[in-house]
């Protein structure tokens, strides 16, 4: 039940910012910021206070597999990384996708691009939705701030992922999915690797950002020498 509506409403958070940006012709980003802002002070008032322990809650982790959470987000992530994939090539995904690349050239068959908008937007903030979920009781608690910073995180998973496709030009959309998702996993990697090594937790978040900046200027580097 809690994950049916995690994704209910992180699917409206996402048809919230998609109105925005499309009726009220905001910048996306903005529109972002904006419906993130907001959902601040919303999720402080479900919760009722910035932290709530999950002592003595059975988790999904307990109810399948028990004492393998790893098993169980490996088969969470495999099932989404599919239905993805599977999405994205359908008829409905490939319009999505082409809305993305050329907008006018979507509206001139008879698409609508902002419904493409709305409908994608909503995606995502599910499956971003998906993710708290799972953290939350992977770790044992929630906290309010404990959203803050993934934005980084993300940009850093998508970056590392056309980075190790690079090398691959031309590669299949499932080919581009997965090496997003290895992105994801290696940034990971690269942060737990940090800290076993005797990085101060509270240098964590500077960390994250040096490895970001170096990965872009690597990325852009790379792809100046293979234009040139």
């Amino acid at each position: 039940v809690t994950l049916a509506v995690a994704l209910l409403s992180g699917a409206l958070a996402g048809m919230c910012t998609g109105l925005i940006h499309t009726r009220f012709r905001i910048n996306a980003l903005l529109a972002g910021i904006l419906v993130m802002t907001a959902l601040y002070s919303v999720n402080l008032s479900i919760m009722g206070r910035p932290n709530i322990p999950l002592i003595g809650v059975n988790t999904i982790y307990d109810s399948i597999l028990a004492d393998n959470k790893l098993v169980i987000t490996a088969i969470v992530i495999s099932v989404v990384t599919l239905a993805m994939i599977w999405l994205l090539k359908t008829d409905f995904g490939i319009a999505m996708r082409a809305t993305g690349n050329s907008e006018k050239m979507i509206r001139a068959v008879g698409v609508n691009p902002e419904f493409m908008k709305i409908t994608g937007i909503a995606i995502a903030n599910a499956l971003t939705a998906l993710s708290g979920f799972l953290m939350v009781q992977y770790q044992g608690f929630s906290d309010i701030n404990m959203g803050i910073g993934i934005v980084i995180s993300g940009l850093a998973a998508v970056i590392l992922g056309e980075s190790l496709l690079r090398p691959f030009k031309g590669s299949s959309l499932t080919a581009t999915i997965l090496v997003v998702v290895a992105g994801s996993i290696v940034f990971r990697v690269v942060l737990a690797m940090a800290l076993s090594f005797g990085l101060d937790p509270n240098m964590l978040k500077l960390t994250t950002a040096v490895i970001v900046l170096v990965i872009i200027a690597i990325s852009r580097t790379n792809l100046q020498r293979t234009n040139s």
